[in-house]
C-alpha cells in the first residue's frame, strides 16, 4: 500500500527498473509510490549503479531493529515542534541526506549538514549533535572539521560561551562560488597542456575546448550566484503608510 513499507517485491522491482534505465519517477509510477519514496530508496543504499534489493531489505530491517533497541515500547518520545509530523520528519531528513550523498557528499558529513539544516536555530552544539545523531563525538568532530573545510558550515559561540555549528542563507552561495573557483583552476591548468603539448595538435585542440567550455560555465555560474544572492537578500522597503513596495533600480518607480 502507498505510504507503507516497501516489500521486498517492491525493491526487486526497483532494482529491475533501474537495471532498464527508468527513471525514479517512473518506477515510483508503477509501483504506486511516491518518487520521493523511490529517490530515498535507492540513494540511502548505494544508489542507482549499486542498488540491489537484497541488501536494501536486510540493511532496512537492521534499521528498524536498531530504532526499536533505541526507542522500547512504552519509552517517552519528545513532542516535536510546531506540531510537526515525527515519522515524516525523519523521513523527509533521510531523504535530504541521501541526496546530498548523491552528490558526493561521505555519509555522516550529510547526516550533520540535514541535521543543521532542519533545525530551526540553523546551529547545534556537539553534544546535541551527538545526541540527535545517536553517533560518537569523534564521528561528529571529523565530519564538522571536514564540512567546514568546505566552507559549508562555521563555528560561533552562544552566550555560554559553548562551541556551536552553524549554516546560514550563504551557505549555497559559498558553496557553488568555490566550485567555480575549482573550475577555473582546472580551465588554467588545461591551458598549460595546450602549450606544452603544442598548440596545432589534437591533444592540444582537445584541452583548449575543455577550459574554453569550462570557463564559459563557471562563469555562468558566478554571474547566476550573485544575481541569486542580490535578489533573496534585498528586502523590500516598507513606506510609511505601512504597506510594502516592490524596490527597483536607481530608486525608479517599476511602474512606468
Amino acid at each position: 500500500m502507498p505510504g507503507g513499507r516497501l516489500t521486498q517485491q517492491e525493491r526487486q522491482q526497483i532494482s529491475l527498473g533501474l537495471a532498464d534505465g527508468l527513471a525514479y519517477a517512473e518506477i515510483a509510477r508503477r509501483l504506486d509510490r511516491p518518487t520521493s519514496t523511490i529517490t530515498r530508496e535507492v540513494m540511502r543504499n548505494g544508489g542507482p549503479t549499486a542498488y540491489r534489493a537484497d541488501l536494501a531489505h536486510h540493511a532496512t530491517e537492521r534499521r528498524t531493529h536498531r530504532r526499536r533497541q533505541v526507542t522500547p515500547r512504552g519509552a517517552a518520545v519528545p513532542a516535536p515542534a510546531h506540531g510537526r509530523d515525527a515519522e515524516a520528519v525523519r523521513e523527509y531528513e533521510e531523504m535530504f541526506t541521501a541526496l546530498l550523498m548523491g552528490q558526493g557528499l561521505p555519509k555522516m558529513m550529510s547526516r550533520v549538514l540535514t541535521c543543521l539544516y532542519t533545525t530551526d536555530a540553523g546551529s547545534l552544539t556537539a553534544s546535541e549533535l551527538v545526541q540527535r545523531l545517536e553517533v560518537s563525538p569523534a564521528s561528529v568532530s571529523k565530519a564538522v572539521a571536514f564540512l567546514e573545510s568546505q566552507g559549508l558550515i562555521r563555528r560561533e559561540r552562544d552566550e555560554g560561551r559553548r562551541e556551536r555549528y552553524a549554516v546560514d542563507d550563504d551557505v549555497f552561495y559559498q558553496s557553488t562560488i568555490a566550485g567555480a573557483r575549482s573550475s577555473a583552476q582546472l580551465a588554467e591548468a588545461a591551458r598549460q597542456g595546450v602549450g606544452i603539448l603544442g598548440s596545432d595538435t589534437p591533444a592540444a585542440a582537445r584541452l583548449e575546448n575543455i577550459a574554453r567550455f569550462v570557463d564559459f560555465v563557471a562563469e555562468g555560474i558566478t554571474r547566476a550566484a550573485e544575481q541569486a544572492r542580490e535578489v533573496l537578500h534585498t528586502k523590500a522597503k516598507a513606506p510609511s503608510d505601512g504597506t510594502a513596495e516592490p524596490s527597483s533600480e536607481h530608486g525608479q518607480s517599476p511602474h512606468r
